[in-house]
């Protein structure tokens, strides 16, 4: 296989500046993503990070090899919030017991989710849990190099003794100084620490929590300490790419960064250091209390959101339909704009002769994504580049602009031959029965919630009700929806089963 030569650039939070990606050994691209704390169902904000670090595995493995790129996405399967709702949901189990069923449970949803939404599975996907001893052995390393020192029967780590000479280096990922982050940080002032700022690297367990023997008494690692440990046993004491949400920047990377240095003797932990943007529903911070708190699994099952069910492929696009580095604005609006170009996209691959059927299924394939899309993908995942290439190919009229769509669909996770060929088999079958999703029928329904839309617009009602009971006796249903950016109403529609 002959590989692409193609020079990616992605942004460093670090040097908060894009640079030239350079492995650091070609033969094995090294990436590690903070992944989930496994103690209830993964909400939508948890999707951005796993689908934009899968876009950049994926253009990885196109770029060096999938032999060649190697994906660690943890499983964060002890932690406080873990204890509590295992005691909560299982009180007939014991602690242990419960932890076990609740982490398992709640891991295999997060999987089961993730591939709804077209990732890939993670070259490996380690549980906390499973390097206990490597966590004890890089604790034991940062309390001899002095940068660690126990108190009462805890393991804390000093941040002031991450320096160079006398210019401390803590705080460089947020690029703020320690006094900086004590003012605005509020943080716990425990009598076992020396200084507000120290933060726990193991902490004791009493005999009903979990706990592991250690050199300072049955206990339990801390948070931070648990990602050094195993991004240092599986990919090495320095790597390429560290990833994952801007709101682990700080305090969890930072402490990663600082804590790794030290106990390894190194200058960097990862080469570039990635995050992506906050998620917001529908212009508002996502809240239980607010009422718009959504799990992937309900919108995709259509418990809530915009009362229907929603595709993995259009929960995915709508992820990727803005810059990752950018706070995104999720809404019904996006996702029924999502479903529309998804829509026209499939089509157009069908109205220039592709075939999904069992007997092209190898020639197709081996079709390979639009260069131009691929190199804008290469350009910090510049999806803005990405969405105007395969615009373009969709309205081109050869097949060869359907050849390269679908090969870049595929590159991006938003597509397959299996998908396709489903796909495909419905859109016939529609219009072989003549069914409300033919065009000619797809025409009138929208014209007629345009009406339902200008009813609405002047306060009629009656008129718009009467439209909407018309088309659900047709087996019409509606979606409502608001578009952000212009605050008018959005209506999409689908066939009920």
């Amino acid at each position: 296989m002959n590989l692409p030569n193609i020079q990616i650039r992605l942004h460093n939070s670090l040097s908060k500046s894009r640079q030239d990606f350079v492995p650091i050994d070609p033969n094995n691209v090294r990436m590690y993503v903070c992944g989930p704390t496994v103690y209830d169902y993964a909400h939508i904000g948890n999707a951005r990070p796993a689908i934009v670090f899968d876009v950049l595995f994926r253009l990885l493995r196109y770029c060096f090899g999938a032999d060649h790129v190697t994906y660690v996405r943890n499983i964060t399967d002890v932690d406080d919030k873990i204890n509590a709702r295992a005691a909560r949901d299982f009180p007939d189990l014991s602690l242990n017991e419960g932890i076990l069923k609740l982490t398992k449970t709640t891991e295999k949803q997060y999987r089961d989710d993730m591939m709804a939404l077209g990732c890939l599975e993670p070259s490996i996907q380690p549980r906390a849990t499973d390097y206990i001893g490597e966590m004890i052995a890089m604790i034991k390393d940062l309390i001899e190099g002095g940068y660690a020192y126990v108190s009462k029967n805890h393991v804390l780590f000093a941040p002031h003794t991450y320096c160079d000479g006398e210019e401390i280096l803590y705080g460089r990922l947020a690029r703020r100084t320690l006094k900086d982050m004590l003012a605005g940080a509020r943080v716990e002032t425990a009598s076992y620490k020396r200084d507000p700022m120290d933060f726990v690297l193991w902490k004791p367990s009493s005999d009903n929590e979990p706990g592991w023997k250690s050199p300072w008494g049955l206990g339990r690692p801390g948070w931070h300490i648990e990602c050094s440990a195993m991004s240092k046993k599986l990919l090495g004491q320095t790597f390429d790419i560290h990833g994952g949400g801007i709101d682990l920047s700080f305090p969890h990377h930072e402490n990663e960064l600082a804590q790794s240095c030290c106990a390894n003797g190194t200058k960097e932990m990862a080469q570039i250091w990635m995050h992506n943007g906050f998620l917001q529903i529908e212009g508002e911070k996502m809240s239980k209390s607010k009422g718009n708190f959504y799990t992937i699994d309900e919108l995709l099952r259509g418990k809530k959101f915009g009362g229907r069910q929603w595709d993995g492929d259009i929960l995915r696009l709508a992820m990727l339909m803005k810059n990752y580095r950018e706070p995104i604005d999720f809404s019904v609006a996006r996702l029924l704009e999502a479903e529309k170009i998804l829509g026209r996209w499939k089509k157009s691959m069908l109205d220039k002769g592709l075939d999904f059927t069992e007997k092209n299924r190898a020639e197709y394939e081996e079709f390979g994504p639009c260069s131009k899309m691929v190199a804008a993908l290469a350009n910090d995942l510049n999806m803005g580049g990405v969405l105007a290439e395969l615009h373009r190919h969709a309205g081109g009229n050869k097949e060869h602009n359907a050849r390269r769509l679908f090969g870049s669909l595929k590159l991006l996770g938003l597509t397959s031959f299996d998908v396709m060929k489903d796909w495909q088999q419905d859109w016939q079958q529609d219009l072989q029965s003549g069914g409300q999703s033919s065009a000619a029928d797809a025409k009138k329904i929208n014209a007629t919630i345009e009406k339902r839309l200008l009813a609405l617009e002047q306060k009629d009602w009656a008129e718009a009700d009467r439209i909407r009971d018309e088309l659900a006796a047709q087996g019409i249903k509606l979606t409502d929806g608001k578009d952000t950016k212009t605050g008018k109403r959005i209506t999409g529609w689908e066939v009920k089963s």
